[in-house]
């Protein structure tokens, strides 16, 4: 494998990677279906947490790494949580607009102030650590990238809330899932097409 497509595959696993999204994903698709076909919260909300458990055995039958499969648990605890608490199947959906606001001012405030989330994450794993603070280009380069993360995670919360506040469950969860991995791929995808364009990384000893 090139350089290049190493570097590229250490900035997707880094931002989540492929099994994150599985992990974190697909319960949400299973809580949707259960609530379409049965119309009951606490079976839908079961149905989606079983799912996300077995996901976790399954990696450690293979042994695979679980910490995407224990994140991804946990997020379902706590979005079954709120639905089960209110008993408004649209609750579900409230920890992941909070993560996506969490998300979004983190990198907006880290790239206002100079630090890149991107640069903090992937200097140490491209091999730079914080070097980059001292090249004026791979900084933009960072800054720049960063950016697009804001766009995508203010981006969601801006077409996901008014669905939350309208009940549309249907509707909220679609979205939910059609600006989740698409968008996520496309943010880390135009990562890649930034940071490739900046000088190569000088190792730091």
């Amino acid at each position: 494998m090139s350089e290049h497509n190493q570097d590229k595959e250490t900035v997707i696993n880094a931002l989540g990677g492929k099994k994150g999204l599985i992990d974190s994903g697909l319960p949400a698709v299973v809580f949707l279906v259960v609530f379409n076909v049965k119309h009951d919260l606490r079976l839908s909300l079961w149905a989606a947490l079983s799912f996300s458990i077995s996901l976790g055995i399954l990696r450690l039958i293979k042994k695979d790494t679980i910490q995407h499969a224990i994140s991804g648990t946990l997020g379902v605890v706590i979005c079954a949580f709120f639905a089960n608490r209110s008993g408004n199947a649209s609750d579900f959906y409230i920890p992941k607009l909070l993560t996506n606001l969490g998300y979004g001012t983190a990198y907006l405030v880290a790239n206002l102030a100079g630090w890149p989330l991107l640069g903090i994450v992937l200097g140490p794993l491209l091999g730079e650590n914080f070097e980059w603070r001292h090249n004026p280009i791979r900084k933009k380069m960072y800054i720049r990238a960063s950016w697009i993360w804001v766009i995508m995670f203010f981006t969601r919360i801006a077409v996901q809330y008014p669905i939350y506040r309208s009940g549309n469950v249907n509707l909220l969860g679609t979205v939910n899932l059609a600006m989740g991995y698409p968008l996520f791929f496309a943010a880390a995808y135009g990562s890649w097409l930034v940071i490739k364009t900046a000088p190569p990384v000088i190792k730091s000893s």
